[in-house]
């Protein structure tokens, strides 16, 4: 199973839950239970200049992603100020209050598990406590202290320069392995929010595809949203060819076959998100490697 669509502010309106509760929010649902994902919402927002969201939390884990304006979150004793490619983890039934810096602020919305939709139960719970802004803080990724923020640096998927040395005072994240970018075949894939900052439910990176990268069809034991944002972007999910531009969105469910390649000369690149985290092992399922298998074991017999 998997689903398509397209950013556009003006399919966005106030959630229900929200009305009352915020002032300039308008939310976009891209991928819910209405898409056939059970694990995850994933949601475009706009704030308007000036706007706000009162206190609140829910039954599920969220991260955000700034697309562009500043937006000041205050969770865990703290006020944040991100800017756009700064993103941010909000632990599962931690009370959070947000506004607008200074004009209007996009940003993505991750949650998993999915808002529920069928009303069983209620699981967004405006608190009507008070949490009071500290002073702004912008995240460092080099201060031990910063437990849930990261910066996305365009800089940390460029191989040629992470192939030299970098130096101590250099104003990036400290390297390691938890950091590092994995490339392979002409692809670069960098981790945002995981355990690492205190998602456990779902994970967020940036992908990278230079000219002539390709992934060949495969699928996984969990789900996967793409919101691309550079290049152009070819697909093949469960036997359907699409072309795929900045703004859309693909979503493919557990067990979807789905490959990518670039064609062009420019560079692919999108957000992911995946729900529930990947498992240790047996993550990917290779359509290519099970066809040899088999084309093995009927050539024996």
């Amino acid at each position: 199973m998997f689903h398509t669509t397209r950013i556009d502010s003006t399919h966005a309106a106030v959630p229900e839950a929200y009305r009352g509760h915020s002032q300039g929010y308008r939310q976009q649902v891209l991928i819910d239970q209405a898409a056939g994902s059970p694990h995850m919402t994933l949601s475009m927002v706009f704030l308007d200049a000036g706007g706000s969201v009162d206190p609140v939390l829910h039954s599920h884990e969220i991260s955000l992603y700034v697309y562009s304006g500043t937006l000041a979150v205050t969770t865990l004793g703290k006020t944040t100020h991100l800017a756009a490619h700064h993103c941010i983890v909000l632990p599962l039934g931690e009370p959070y209050a947000m506004r607008a810096v200074n004009g209007p602020v996009q940003f993505l919305q991750m949650a998993a598990p999915g808002h529920l939709t069928d009303g069983r139960r209620v699981d967004t719970f405006f608190t009507g406590q008070d949490l009071v802004e500290t002073s702004p803080v912008v995240p460092d990724m080099r201060d031990p202290r910063n437990r849930n923020a990261v910066r996305f640096d365009s800089d940390a998927m460029d191989l040629k320069r992470l192939a030299g040395g970098s130096d101590v005072n250099a104003p990036t994240v400290s390297p390691s392995m938890a950091t590092a970018l994995l490339a392979y075949s002409g692809i670069g894939v960098k981790m945002l929010i995981d355990q690492q900052v205190g998602a456990y439910l779902h994970t967020m990176f940036m992908v990278d595809y230079q000219p002539t990268a390709i992934a060949h069809p495969h699928d996984h034991p969990f789900e996967e949203a793409y919101v691309f944002v550079a290049g152009e972007t070819h697909a093949l999910v469960e036997g359907h060819e699409m072309v795929m531009h900045p703004g859309d969105v693909l979503w493919a469910g557990v067990g979807a076959d789905h490959g990518f390649e670039n064609r062009g000369d420019e560079l692919v690149r999108w957000i992911e998100v995946q729900a529930p985290q990947p498992p240790q092992r047996h993550s990917y399922r290779f359509s290519r490697e099970w066809e040899h298998l088999a084309d093995k074991i009927h050539h024996h017999d």
